[in-house]
C-alpha cells in the first residue's frame, strides 16, 4: 500500500482536506484500530477493532458517525501508541494517503458529501463514472 502519493490525483487544491503521509508503510494495513464515533444519543463512543485495513474499519460503521480512526501500534519503549489515520470535524478532513487512495465515490456520496472530500471536479479528473470507482486514484 505504499507510494500511493504518486498515484493520487488531486484536481482541486482544498485547504479543508489535509493528507498525511506516515513513514510507516503498514500504517493503514492489518492491525488494531481505535474508532471514535457518535452514538444515537449524541455522545462520543470509543471502540477497538481488529481489521485488515483502515478502510475495512471505516466501512464497518455508519460513515457519517465516524469522528476519527487511529492505528494502535507497539512502539519500543512506550508500549501501545495511537497514530491517527482519519479524523473529521465538520467539513474538514485529515486522512492518511493510503486510506485516501482506497476511498470510493460511493463512500463519499453516501455520507461525506458535506465534507472536503466531495468534489465533482475531482471525480471527473480521475474518470470516476460509478459509485464503485476510486475518488482519488485514476480509474481506467
Amino acid at each position: 500500500m505504499r507510494n500511493n502519493i504518486h498515484k493520487l490525483v488531486i484536481a482541486v487544491k482544498n485547504r479543508d482536506l489535509k493528507i498525511t503521509n506516515s513513514s510507516d508503510w503498514a500504517m493503514c494495513g492489518e492491525g488494531k484500530y481505535r474508532v471514535i464515533t457518535k452514538c444515537q444519543a449524541g455522545f462520543l463512543c470509543t471502540s477497538i477493532k481488529q481489521a485488515r485495513s483502515a478502510m475495512e474499519v471505516f466501512r464497518s460503521y455508519k460513515i457519517k458517525a465516524v469522528h476519527s480512526i487511529a492505528r494502535i501500534k507497539d512502539v519500543a519503549g512506550i508500549g501501545e501508541y495511537d497514530f491517527t489515520v482519519y479524523a473529521r470535524t465538520g467539513k474538514k478532513v485529515w486522512i492518511e494517503e493510503d486510506m485516501l487512495a482506497e476511498i470510493t465515490v460511493g463512500d463519499i456520496n453516501q455520507d461525506l458529501y458535506k465534507t472536503a472530500l466531495y468534489n465533482q471536479l475531482q471525480y471527473n479528473a480521475v474518470n470516476a463514472k460509478t459509485w464503485a470507482d476510486k475518488a482519488y486514484v485514476m480509474n481506467v
